[in-house]
């Protein structure tokens, strides 16, 4: 069964970024559209479907889960009003009364239906080992009001994964073609208008009163729908909101301080995932070998890196996990290579790789080379970035090939064609449990290890880990970080920040998902 990598805001969704957004100016005007600037077509809007933040953000207007995490980052209720956690399953209790964006009704059978339409080889679901544990099954009770989701042996988070399953009900559970460009969903909002590359709409349903810990539509300062508009470029995005034509939007370059204490726009700054990238370890590529991969993490200085990637605005990452971690402390710090190019070519060269014409190192008649692909959409910190880390690899004999590759096409090239030896890959997770399967498991195109990795130290540690409940099993996690970053199987380089920005309104986002009933209007649109 094939299954697709976590992308991060973050994917790169990313799959999910944290922190919270939320800015306020004086006022009211409740019932007026609240707009906000994505910075990508959502493309499918079917949540078995999801593989980026951009479409994240928008089915979290229309979609609700079992349960939601609230400011202070504990679990609260959303579809399910309580729930019973045991090491290998997690009974939820649903609410009564929740009704899909057609009317149906939303029962413990409708959660089971989305279990097992995501578990079904079929699907070929990226949120299959990321957000659904492997080996997921549900049990509905519709008398009782209960589902029951299992695992085959314990699972570390079962309860907090169920934080990101977006719960589809109503008509498009029966008829999947309904969610190429539409929404079928009990959330607060439903889609209403899509106009590709240009503007989502989303108009609010009065009746809502399932939302985070029983929250509602009634307040009148809620604006009556919520515009998504296609903004490709952050300079345009920053045009917009300075000129009012904005009521929100993130910004990770930049033009981020053309926005920052400017009357009218409000901003808070808040962690935006880790920038790392991956060696591919499959047989013949030059990332196979261990003594290859240390050698040319001691050529790069992370912190000239990490800078570049940012403008300037990252912050040291501290592990694998973004904040809130469920397991806190710095598993980075000492794990990776000092910066010293002079031993990185004395060990190529006793590798094996010998300076060859136009210096480039040759072993066996073959070329040292890299072909590193990172994603067009990161804009041009993350080209600067590439061209970076090129240099530093050229310093020392390393033929270097740069290929920036659209997020349409990604997918393709990294697990399809894997024509790659480098792949700068942002993967935005909140729990370690969502890495297994691209840290481990099978390779692509049969599974979801893209990079190719065999760090059985890594795969004993997890495995211990994944069966204890919570905190308990955080001193496993942390070693297993440790086996990772040692090997240089995944190399951290920086976390990247974004600012929240808006005009007239307050909101909270985390993660590129939105708490919608959290969303107000706080002033004239203008």
């Amino acid at each position: 069964m094939k299954r697709a990598k976590a992308i991060s805001a973050c994917l790169a969704v990313s799959l999910l970024a944290a922190g919270c957004g939320g800015v306020a100016q004086a006022g009211s005007s409740g019932g007026d559209a609240f707009s906000f600037a994505i910075k990508s077509d959502p493309g499918l809007l079917d949540p078995a479907r999801v593989q980026n933040t951009t479409t994240y953000t928008a089915l979290s207007l229309a979609y609700d889960t079992l349960v939601n995490t609230g400011p202070d980052g504990r679990i609260v209720s959303g579809l399910a009003e309580k729930w019973d956690v045991r090491p290998a399953s997690v009974t939820f209790t649903m609410r009564r009364g929740v009704t899909c964006s057609d009317g149906s009704p939303v029962t413990a059978s409708t959660i089971a239906a989305n279990v097992e339409h995501i578990t079904d080889p079929a699907t070929e679901s990226p949120a299959y080992g990321v957000v659904v544990p492997e080996g997921l099954t549900a049990k509905a009770d519709d008398t009782a009001g209960t589902v029951t989701l299992s695992t085959p042996e314990p699972f570390a988070f079962i309860l907090q994964s169920t934080r990101y399953l977006f719960i589809v009900c109503g008509a498009g559970l029966k008829d999947r073609a309904l969610l190429q460009s539409g929404t079928s969903g009990s959330g607060p909002f439903r889609l209403t208008s899509a106009e590709p590359n240009q503007s989502y709409t989303f108009a609010k349903r009065d009746d809502y009163a399932w939302g985070p810990d029983g929250a509602t539509t009634a307040d009148p300062a809620m604006p009556g729908s919520v515009v998504l508009k296609v903004v490709g470029s952050e300079a345009t995005t920053a045009n917009l909101l300075l000129s009012h034509q904005l009521n929100g939007a993130q910004l990770s370059g930049p033009d981020r301080a053309r926005v920052t204490n400017i009357p009218g726009v409000t901003t808070i700054l808040q962690a935006n995932g880790t920038q790392e990238f991956f060696f591919h370890q499959g047989q013949g590529h030059p990332g196979s070998d261990p003594a290859v991969r240390k050698a040319l993490l001691q050529a790069v200085d992370f912190d000239s890196l990490g800078a570049i990637a940012t403008g300037g605005t990252g912050r040291t990452p501290t592990g694998l996990v973004m904040d809130p971690k469920p397991c806190p402390g710095d598993t980075v710090t000492g794990h990776l290579p000092v910066f010293d190019p002079q031993a990185a070519g004395s060990a190529l060269h006793a590798a094996g790789w010998e300076r060859g014409p136009g210096c480039v190192r040759v072993k066996g008649g073959k070329k040292l080379t890299l072909r590193m692909i990172y994603g067009t959409s990161s804009g041009e910190t993350m080209a600067a970035a590439a061209e970076y880390l090129a240099e530093s690899w050229k310093r020392v004999g390393v033929d270097v090939r740069l290929r920036a590759v659209s997020d349409a096409a990604y997918g393709e090239v990294e697990a399809v064609t894997q024509d790659w030896d480098v792949d700068w890959a942002p993967l935005g997770v909140t729990l370690p449990t969502q890495l297994l399967g691209t840290l481990s498991g099978p390779f692509t195109p049969d599974g979801g290890n893209f990079a190719h990795l065999t760090n059985k130290s890594y795969e004993q540690l997890a495995a211990e880990a994944v069966r204890l409940p919570g905190a308990a099993g955080c001193t496993l996690w942390a070693r297993s970080e440790h086996a990772l970053l040692d090997s240089g199987d995944i190399v951290p380089v920086v976390d990247k920040t974004v600012t929240v920005a808006a005009h007239n309104a307050t909101f909270r986002i985390t993660a590129g998902l939105f708490d919608p009933t959290s969303i107000r209007m706080t002033g004239g649109q203008k």
